[in-house]
């Protein structure tokens, strides 16, 4: 039929929204056109389902949003089958780009809102003239008696409003794709788009016969509704290549502000972005934005998964947030949350918070470094791989309070050792231990290879040492520090125990010419040898189970090693090793007694120069020094070559017959 032209007229314009500035520049990707259409169709099904529930509509209400594209015509429709439009509502709705008719909707059906407006109709329609040269609406209102309504706009602030042979309920948003956007005349384009933004949203979307997202927001449901296959299920959909999470947070609070959402902790590669976000952000099952940085804590990027929220203040475009003081209080939420979870998985199952463990404390440690309320709430769940055997400990238990509770709950201690036998365990729990045989004192190591000479040394002498071998933990022993002002850190390299140290041997008088004892006649041997005025030279016997203790020990005092490293970090340049340090010589050693021993019969020869037993020595004081600053990595290229070189010379000496 030939349709009769109702009225003609300008859209209403207001200087804070003027079309054109709206058409070209609202948004900054194209595609999300698609996303506010479908959700403008999601709304006007949610609005119907309010009315029926309130009694004013008795008619059937259906939920379909159904895309049709048509490449010989180049269009491309959305249709719902949602509450529709009158012409005085179009004429509001959409000509008056100012109104909202999301906020006045809300306003009227308040008492029966239990679904959330996604969007607001109005602003997000006009980005469909990104890609359009015209838009056609052709809708039909609920209302008893209502006509159908034909709307057309060519992309100026002209419309044509006339009737439409409509005649279901609902509206249908007809683009007629311009030149430059053919690529949305493509199914599996639209496909990937309707996955990216709509794939969760409440209501079938089909192009064609078949209902293309998934519909199901798990994230909206009670955690005791869902199993953990469920959980497992929805992270690898959302990352099909990625390892199994850890563990995971389900995040569900409408008070003071409405939040829901399952964080999962990934599984950490060496390469990980700390500061580069994974997790996903929707409003009201609308996706949004990957970028979540001012509601997720910093420490807490690395984490990935869903936020939904209709509390988080968006821009007009929903691509960025606008940070203000709900934001912050839903970022403290749910930085609250991941402490509760850790703090929950170290009380329940302490077995599985250890097997974990290298992961998780990468999170907790970060967290701990970045805010003092996260610090204060995991701070006694934070542990450490020992060297103590605390699977035979005779303590059975140690009592953990919470915060819930004024209760005291019994955590095996037993429970706190990893599948390969390691034992785990806190900072506290660690100077409990040790106050006896080192009060307020902690040895740590970090590289169990290179420093294996020295754990050693400290574990057969019964002492405890703790691994902070993680790329964080450089770090987080300076922040303990300040924690623990009363305690002092030392690396197992930076410094020997009493306790390690044979006194009585070091006064024994060897040479009773000189008088001296043997750690003088040792320590002037590698002086002379050696000849580095740089490195300070200590001669001790250091007590050893089976002679295991080495002949030598390259130590770097610890306010030494930690200034070097600061040093490298502000000219971000490699740590070097430092020239000063300290040789400390086993003189308990048989291969220092038998050194000390030969250099003792050295005879100088006529021309002055040093004997082949004198020479023997001083490349054995050599080769003693490398070999001790190579368990330290302490070698540079020509280090190395000099050792090599050196090496073939005393085995050819020691050959010699």
């Amino acid at each position: 039929m030939t349709a009769t032209v109702l009225e003609k007229g300008n859209i209403s314009i207001h200087t804070e929204n003027i079309f054109p500035i709206i058409k070209k520049w609202l948004y900054s990707d194209h595609e999300i056109f698609i996303r506010e259409l479908v959700s403008n169709g999601v709304d006007a099904i949610s609005k119907l389902s309010m009315i029926s529930r309130s009694g004013e509509y008795q008619g059937e209400v259906t939920s379909e949003i159904t895309i049709a594209i048509d490449k010989e015509a180049k269009t491309l429709s959305i249709t719902d089958s949602g509450i529709g439009m009158t012409a005085d509502e179009i004429k509001k709705y959409i000509n008056q780009v100012a109104f909202s008719s999301a906020e006045e909707f809300i306003t009227k059906f308040k008492d029966n809102d239990d679904q959330q407006i996604i969007g607001h109709f109005g602003l997000g329609f006009y980005s469909s003239f990104m890609v359009a040269d015209r838009v056609d609406i052709d809708t039909l209102s609920w209302q008893e008696g209502a006509e159908a309504v034909h709307w057309s706009c060519d992309g100026s602030t002209s419309f044509e409003l006339s009737q439409s042979d409509r005649t279901t309920r609902g509206t249908t948003v007809t683009l007629h794709l311009n030149d430059d956007e053919q690529e949305y005349l493509e199914e599996a384009r639209i496909k990937q788009l309707v996955k990216t933004y709509c794939d969760f949203m409440p209501v079938p979307i089909k192009l064609g016969d078949d209902a293309i997202n998934k519909q199901e927001a798990l994230w909206k449901k009670s955690p005791s509704d869902l199993t953990d296959e469920d959980y497992l299920n929805l992270y690898r959909y959302l990352y099909p290549f990625e390892e199994e999470p850890l563990l995971w947070v389900h995040l569900n609070t409408d008070y003071p502000f409405v939040v829901n959402g399952i964080l999962y902790f990934p599984k950490l590669k060496p390469d990980v972005e700390l500061n580069k976000g994974q997790i996903k952000l929707f409003c009201n099952q609308v996706f949004v934005s990957d970028n979540c940085e001012e509601i997720i804590p910093k420490f807490l990027t690395p984490l990935r998964g869903v936020i939904d929220s209709t509390d988080i203040p968006l821009n007009v475009s929903r691509s960025f947030l606008q940070a203000d003081r709900t934001v912050k209080r839903i970022a403290d939420y749910v930085a609250k949350k991941v402490g509760d979870r850790l703090k929950e998985l170290y009380r329940d199952d302490l077995s599985e918070y250890v097997r974990i463990w290298q992961d998780l404390g990468t999170f907790a440690k970060f967290g701990s470094l970045n805010d003092d309320k996260f610090k204060k709430q995991i701070q006694d769940y934070v542990i450490f791989r020992s060297t103590s055997d605390l699977a035979k400990s005779d303590e059975p238990t140690v009592e953990v309070q919470t915060e819930e509770s004024d209760e005291w709950a019994d955590v095996n201690k037993k429970s706190a050792v990893d599948a390969n036998g390691a034992s785990y365990t806190t900072i506290k729990e660690y100077l409990e231990r040790n106050k006896e045989k080192h009060e307020n004192r902690i040895y740590y190591a970090t590289d169990e290879v290179s420093q294996s000479t020295y754990i050693s040394l400290l574990k057969n002498q019964d002492l405890e040492v703790l691994f902070m071998d993680s790329f964080i933990d450089t770090h987080f022993v300076s922040f303990l520090e300040q924690e623990y002002s009363d305690v002092k850190f030392s690396r197992v390299d930076a410094d020997l125990d009493d306790t390690l140290i044979d006194s009585d041997k070091e006064a024994e008088i060897v040479d009773a010419t000189t008088n001296k004892t043997r750690s003088e006649q040792i320590k002037d041997v590698f002086t002379k040898s050696l000849n580095r005025p740089q490195i300070t030279i200590r001669t001790e016997a250091l007590k050893s189970v089976d002679q295991s203790a080495p002949p030598a020990m390259v130590l770097v005092p610890e306010e030494l090693r930690r200034m070097q490293e600061m040093s490298a970090f502000l000219q971000q340049q490699g740590v070097q090793f430092p020239e000063s340090h300290t040789l400390l010589v086993n003189t308990a050693h048989p291969l220092i007694q038998n050194l000390a021993k030969l250099d003792q019969g050295s005879i100088v020869q006529p021309d002055g120069s040093p004997s082949p037993a004198e020479q023997l020595a001083s490349l054995i004081c050599e080769q003693v020094y490398d070999l001790a600053l190579m368990a330290q990595k302490g070698f540079d290229a020509d280090g190395m070559k000099a050792f090599t070189e050196r090496s073939t010379n005393l085995l050819t000496k020691l050959t010699e017959r």
